[in-house]
């Protein structure tokens, strides 16, 4: 009975997971980006793969099949591997679809599929019939098990959100060297790359690299900046843009640039963290503010 009801729910984890992605295709697809997966066709192509995957796995564990529950156990782990992977590079908090559009990659999506993976792994130890004290026993080792490893991913977690946290004890201000980028006060061509709203004040150009850990671990950041209406946020990535990166002379990543609506540049600087980026554009706007109290002293 028990054997009976752990494939019954674990196959129909397999099945949850293959309708969410389903339910949102274009997201769930778009996600396998944050895995490394390149071009349209090879994440809709990695996308229906997974997904005829996960059905057949969850078919053939309701069915009581060893294989297909320890080819799942395999899946989970691999899954859990890819998480870790994405999570060194500075991914955490990027989209994952594993069990739809808001699955995002984290040390609990982690932990999760860890403890699936033991759970498809013991699921054809379970006996048949009525458990025995000693099957008890080894049971309630296995949850103990479980246990330590979420405790021993809990403690990762926290390690790294200690790293994150020394890391934002940094300097709180951007990086302004004068003879870097543009220069402060001059006009760019830049600004007609800009898709600006009608409630726009200020444009920031911010110049990322593919091979740039810290531009993945500020997209979240730099996300949230673009749904300020009064701000047009532009990323610039240097092998896309190389033409833009050599006509400013972009000295690395990550890079930001804030300009007044007219194109001219009011300050600029590199920056590692979203304080010092938010510094720029404190700077920008302070600058702007003088820039209008001169002009009107002037009038």
């Amino acid at each position: 009975m028990v054997e009976v009801g752990g494939r019954i729910v674990l196959a129909a984890v397999l099945v949850a997971a293959s309708v969410a992605k389903l339910a949102s295709p274009r997201s769930s697809s778009a996600a396998l980006g944050t895995f490394g997966i390149r071009g349209r066709g090879g994440r809709w192509a990695a996308w229906a793969a997974l997904i005829a995957t996960e059905l057949a796995l969850a078919a053939g564990v309701a069915a009581g099949l060893d294989l297909a529950a320890y080819l799942a156990a395999a899946l989970m782990a691999a899954f859990g591997a890819a998480m870790l992977a994405a999570l060194q590079r500075g991914r955490a908090g990027a989209p994952c679809a594993c069990f739809g559009a808001r699955s995002t990659v984290g040390w609990a999506a982690v932990a999760r599929n860890l403890v699936l993976s033991f759970a498809f792994l013991a699921l054809p130890l379970l006996p048949e019939g009525e458990l025995t004290t000693d099957e008890w026993l080894a049971l309630g080792l296995g949850v103990a098990l479980l246990a330590c490893a979420g405790l021993a991913i809990a403690v990762l977690a926290l390690a790294r959100e200690v790293g994150m946290l020394r890391l934002r004890l940094g300097p709180a201000a951007a990086l302004e060297i004068p003879e870097e980028g543009p220069m402060v006060g001059s006009r760019s061509d830049l600004i007609d790359s800009f898709e600006r709203g009608p409630a726009s004040e200020l444009a920031l150009a911010v110049f990322t690299s593919d091979d740039c850990h810290v531009c993945r671990g500020l997209e979240p950041a730099i996300a949230s900046l673009d749904r300020d209406p009064m701000l047009a946020v532009e990323l610039f990535e240097e092998t896309s843009k190389p033409d833009v990166w050599g006509a400013l002379e972009i000295p690395g990543s990550p890079y930001a640039i804030a300009l007044a609506l007219d194109g001219t540049v009011l300050a600029k600087g590199t920056f590692n963290n979203l304080a010092q980026l938010e510094s720029i554009l404190a700077t920008a706007e302070r600058r702007r503010a003088e820039r209008v109290t001169v002009e009107a002293l002037g009038a």
